[in-house]
């Protein structure tokens, strides 16, 4: 079975399919089980963080470390661009021309989604 996620933007909960859930469960307790810190091995990784977090931030920074990748960002939007009024996309746009993928959280109601839509895939 082709993997239904790969390449897919993962913005929220409701986009995914019960099989797509299912998948991402039986994933993490299989890499619970028997991790591989090789997964993502020559990866990087953007972490824009626009709003304060603690927990999240580091959630995702410590997984992508223990998975062999790399991460770059920021943890504080006032020091971007961003304060220059340089837009969300442009930023978007050029930081994940340097990364394999892009972690967001950002004040605005459905900021999160913008990304997908000005994003790259590859």
């Amino acid at each position: 079975m082709a993997n239904p996620l790969y390449r897919k933007h993962i913005i929220s909960i409701p986009d995914f399919s019960r099989e797509e859930l299912e998948l991402v469960v039986d994933t993490a307790a299989r890499l619970k089980q028997s991790p591989r810190g090789d997964l993502l091995q020559d990866k990087l990784v953007a972490s824009c963080f626009f709003e304060p977090s603690t927990r999240t931030r580091l959630s995702f920074e410590t997984a992508v470390q223990r998975l062999g990748g790399n991460i770059i960002g920021f943890a504080d939007g006032g020091n971007t661009s961003a304060k220059k009024g340089e837009t969300l996309a442009d930023s978007i746009k050029i930081i994940s021309s340097y990364t394999d993928a892009v972690v967001m959280r950002h004040p605005k109601e459905g900021a999160a989604g913008w990304p997908a839509s000005f994003r790259r895939c590859r």
